[in-house]
């Protein structure tokens, strides 16, 4: 008898459907067609100790299983589930009508309990989009199912309740989750608070330039100088994330397997932090079965880089590409695969080896040259595409010990998403564009418009700081942003002069 199943294989953030083909024959032996790779092939072994122990027959004749399409691969252990329930309706123990109305996945333990898989979320999406009914998956990640619209989401714990649900002796709870509800209720839950951070009104400024225009940043300064308790806080100031942006970010997480159980939508803007010993593949994405990199999973987000020197060459330079196109496309012999990575770049480094280059209290003491040996482990073409430099200075103990209250994330905040509503008006018309900083050097003409008096300062710093193009680009982007920010129509002397300021590794100063 031939009965068929459906699941789904995940290829970059989107799913593909998958139709199990079981047939029972005269004869012994177990054939697993449709390209599958080990993880597959094992799932014999798994699924006849399920079907076995939780008192169900495994038939003793000839079990052909084909996954279609079949010229492309099938990975992992998600397959076990439909291929044990095509089994039992092969075998006759189940009737077959109704399994043409379902998506079925999960891995089976040996005792038929069910593991939860990845790609919940992208798996549902195509469910519906192909018209099914219902998905069937392991309670674990129904939450991630369960926001799909006009799908019904069951989540099982075990083989015996998917055969009792098919024989009409068990119904299934679905699962429901209002988005809408899921998203408003977190969105503005975060930990940290700029409140927290004891003057550095300087870099505070710095970061609300860069979260109001989508611009990646660079703190410099030397340790103890809160870099990092700065960058933590970026996220709050950040636009909360629409519900596409959520869904979007939703899904690269729930294909990397990093979702929690208890969240069906991310609603807070994720922020990631890599150790500086992270490989190239695992900052980007791909492996052998490609995963997402740590770059897509801050899409939309933050990527923080601390100890920007400490990281390997090959792997910054391997950034360049995506911060420019905010994607990344995984290429093997077989296939390829893209991910989206629009992600804000924050990195912070010492301004030398001992960390005291520039302070204005502790002498440095790298020997000669070490400096310009220390800082140019970031290529030049990377600086160019992080938009601010910013220098952050020790805060002295006045204002450590002083009680005076500072600004709150939520205040800047609402400047930042005021500015991002001026940029939205502005793109209104172009669906790639979202912020100052994704403009196109042709745009930048367009918008970025300067006076004479503007030309000639912009003009005078280019030729003292040696500045490339691409520098010249991202100083209007940045001048374009603290307007935004001022609500001024045009780009002043001031706003100029501003967003000149902040190219401080440009500076002979810097250069050792």
């Amino acid at each position: 008898m031939l009965v068929k199943t459906y699941g789904s294989a995940v290829y970059g953030v989107n799913a593909l459907t998958i139709t199990i083909e079981v047939n029972i024959s005269a004869g012994t032996k177990y054939y697993m067609v449709g390209l599958p790779d080990n993880a597959v092939k094992e799932s014999l072994q798994r699924v006849a100790s399920a079907i076995n122990v939780s008192g169900f027959r495994m038939p003793k004749q000839k079990i052909v299983v084909n996954l279609a399409p079949a010229d492309i691969k099938k990975e992992g252990s998600s397959y076990d589930l439909p291929i044990a329930i095509g089994i039992l309706a092969a075998s006759g123990q189940i009737p077959a009508e109704e399994l043409e109305d379902y998506f079925i996945m999960g891995e089976l333990s040996l005792d038929g309990s069910i593991q939860p898989i990845r790609g919940a979320l992208p798996i549902a999406i195509q469910a519906q989009q192909d018209g099914f009914k219902g998905f069937i998956l392991p309670k674990q990640n129904v939450r991630e199912a369960a926001i799909v619209n006009d799908l019904i989401a069951y989540g099982v714990e075990n083989l015996a309740q998917v055969v009792a649900f098919f024989n009409k002796s068990e119904v299934l709870e679905q699962v429901k989750v209002n988005t809408r509800e899921e998203f408003l209720k977190n969105i503005n839950n975060y930990e940290h608070d700029f409140a927290d951070v004891k003057g550095q009104e300087n870099i505070k400024r710095a970061l609300e330039i860069a979260a109001a225009g989508g611009h990646n940043v660079i703190l410099i300064g030397p340790p103890g100088a809160g870099k990092t308790m700065l960058a933590k806080r970026l996220p709050t100031i950040l636009p909360p994330l629409n519900l596409n942006e959520a869904l979007e970010t939703t899904k690269i997480h729930s294909v990397a397997g990093k979702l929690a159980a208890s969240d069906a939508l991310m609603t807070s803007r994720p922020y990631r932090s890599p150790h500086h010993t992270i490989s190239d593949v695992a900052l980007v994405g791909g492996g052998m079965n490609p995963q997402p990199g740590e770059i897509s999973l801050a899409h939309n987000g933050v990527l923080f880089l601390d100890e920007l020197p400490e990281f390997k060459r090959t792997v910054l330079e391997v950034m360049r590409q995506p911060l420019e196109d905010r994607k990344v496309a995984i290429s093997r012999a077989r296939f390829s695969v893209e991910y989206p990575a629009s992600f804000m770049l924050v990195a912070s480094m010492n301004p030398c080896p001992c960390g005291f280059y520039n302070h204005p209290e502790k002498d440095c003491v790298c020997a000669p040259g070490v400096v310009q040996k220390y800082l140019s482990k970031i290529s030049g073409p990377l600086l160019d595409r992080i938009d601010l430099h910013v220098e952050v200075t020790p805060v002295d103990f006045t204002e450590l010990a002083s009680s005076h209250e500072t600004e709150k994330s939520n205040h800047i905040r609402t400047r930042v998403i005021k500015a991002r509503e001026i940029q939205d008006l502005r793109f209104a018309d172009r669906e790639d564009l979202h912020c100052n900083a994704q403009m196109s050097p042709k745009m930048v003409r367009k918008v970025c418009r300067i006076s004479e008096a503007g030309t000639h300062l912009l003009k005078t710093a280019m030729e003292r700081l040696g500045l490339s193009a691409r520098a010249y680009d991202r100083i209007l982007k940045v001048a374009r942003t603290i307007a935004d920010l001022a609500d001024s129509e045009n780009i002043e002397l001031e706003h100029l002069a501003e967003s000149i300021n902040y190219r401080s590794l440009d500076r002979d100063g810097w250069a050792g």
